[in-house]
C-alpha cells in the first residue's frame, strides 16, 4: 500500500494555481492595457492629423498651378452710320431683344466643327452684359448716333412712341474651329406702329467676321466688329421710312 504524501503536492499545486492565476490576470488586465492604449492615441491623434493636413495642404499648394481669373468683355462698338439730313418727327422705342437658352446670359457661347449641333459656353469669357441688352444698346446708339429719329429710347425711359422696335437674338457665337475662325450673328426684328400696332416691317439680319489672332482679346473685337455691322444695317432699314433722310454709303 503507497503511503499518501502531503505538502509537497500541496506546495505544487498552489504553484500551478499561482502560475495561472497570473496567467488569468493578465488576459482580465489585456484588454484594459489596450483601451488605455487606445486613449492616449486618440488624444494624440488631433494633433498628429493638423500637422498632416498642414503638410498636404503646403504640398499642394506648391504643385497647383494659379486659377484662371474670369474675363469680362464689353460689347459696345461704335456706331458706323453717319446723320444724313433732318430726323423723323417723332420717337423710337427699342425694346430688349429676346433670346433662347445661353444666348440669354453673359458667357460667350461657341460651336465647333467636330460637334456643329452641340451649342457651348466659355467658363471664364463673359460679356459684361448679357448679349440681348447689350444688342439693344447698340441699336439705340446706333439709331441716335444716325439721328433717324428725334428721339431713340430704351424701355426704362418710359415714355410714349411713335414706333416700337424689337425682336430676337438668334445667333451670336465664335467658331473657333472653322477655317478661318469667326464669329457669326443673326437677329430678328420687327417695327411696329405704336398707335395700332401695325407692322411696318419684319427683317432678319445676318453677319460674320473673321477673328484676327488666336486670343480672347481678338474674338471680342470680332464680334463688337459684328454688332457694329448689324446695327447699320438696321440703321440704313430705318432710313427707308417715309420722311427719312437716306444714306447711300455703306461701311
Amino acid at each position: 500500500m503507497v503511503p499518501l504524501r502531503f505538502g509537497r503536492p500541496h506546495q505544487r499545486t498552489a504553484s500551478r494555481i499561482a502560475t495561472r492565476s497570473s496567467r488569468s490576470l493578465k488576459r482580465l488586465t489585456r484588454p484594459f492595457q489596450r483601451s488605455m492604449s487606445d486613449k492616449i492615441a486618440l488624444r494624440r491623434s488631433p494633433h498628429v492629423l493638423t500637422a498632416l493636413i498642414v503638410v498636404l495642404l503646403a504640398g499642394g499648394c506648391g504643385s497647383s498651378a494659379p486659377m484662371r481669373s474670369d474675363l469680362f468683355y464689353s460689347l459696345d462698338p461704335d456706331p458706323l452710320e453717319s446723320p444724313v439730313g433732318a430726323p423723323l418727327p417723332g420717337t423710337l422705342l427699342v425694346s430688349d431683344l429676346a433670346a433662347r437658352g445661353f444666348l440669354g446670359g453673359r458667357q460667350i457661347v461657341f460651336r465647333t466643327e467636330a460637334e456643329p449641333l452641340q451649342v457651348q459656353r466659355y467658363d471664364d469669357l463673359l460679356w459684361a452684359d448679357p448679349v440681348p441688352r447689350a444688342l439693344s444698346r447698340n441699336l439705340v446708339r446706333a439709331v441716335r448716333h444716325a439721328q433717324i429719329f428725334e428721339f431713340a429710347l430704351i424701355t426704362a425711359d418710359r415714355a410714349r412712341a411713335d414706333y416700337l422696335l424689337g425682336g430676337e437674338v438668334e445667333r451670336f457665337e465664335h467658331l473657333p474651329t472653322a477655317t478661318p475662325p469667326r464669329v457669326v450673328g443673326a437677329l430678328n426684328l420687327a417695327l411696329v406702329r405704336a398707335d395700332d400696332r401695325r407692322s411696318v416691317w419684319d427683317r432678319s439680319y445676318r453677319g460674320e467676321v473673321e477673328v484676327q489672332g488666336d486670343t480672347p482679346e481678338a474674338m471680342a473685337e470680332a464680334f463688337n466688329r459684328l454688332a457694329a455691322l448689324l446695327a447699320a444695317d438696321v440703321v440704313r432699314d430705318l432710313r427707308t421710312l417715309p420722311g427719312a433722310a437716306r444714306s447711300s454709303v455703306r461701311p
